[in-house]
């Protein structure tokens, strides 16, 4: 099993989740990541979709809930990566979620890694133009 590594993106040190590390399956789960991120000192965590457990993307288990509440009260940012299109063409639920989420900053689904830097590189010269 691999570990989790530090990375940079765009210019983010984040901490990218080894692709065969725990399968986050709730809240506790979710701690633990927290707590390396968190010893580490980034504000941003990079979890591929092999690392959520299926029930992350049935929303009605409450499992989405209790791990994205987790990062949020630890204010960490949380970028799942990987195709997601399955889980998203069954349920109308998620989609509408996946779309909401990825219109903010706490929480975002990409396909790939390169997705990732761009939407990092678009925030940052954003926040250098002053937030427009």
């Amino acid at each position: 099993m691999s570990t989790d590594t530090l990375v940079t993106l765009a210019g983010v040190t984040a901490l990218a989740g080894a692709p065969d590390g725990p399968r986050i399956c709730g809240g506790d789960d979710a701690t633990d990541v927290i707590g390396a991120a968190l010893g580490h000192g980034v504000g941003l965590v990079v979890l591929p979709v092999r690392r959520l457990a299926v029930e992350f993307f049935t929303l009605r288990t409450g499992v989405a809930g209790a791990v994205v509440q987790k990062f949020v009260n630890y204010r960490l940012r949380l970028a799942v990566v990987g195709d997601i299109s399955g889980h998203v063409g069954r349920s109308t639920a998620l989609r509408d979620f996946v779309v909401e989420a990825n219109r903010g900053d706490q929480l975002w689904f990409v396909d790939t890694t390169a997705e990732l830097e761009e939407r990092l590189r678009v925030e940052a010269l954003r926040q250098d133009a002053g937030g427009r």
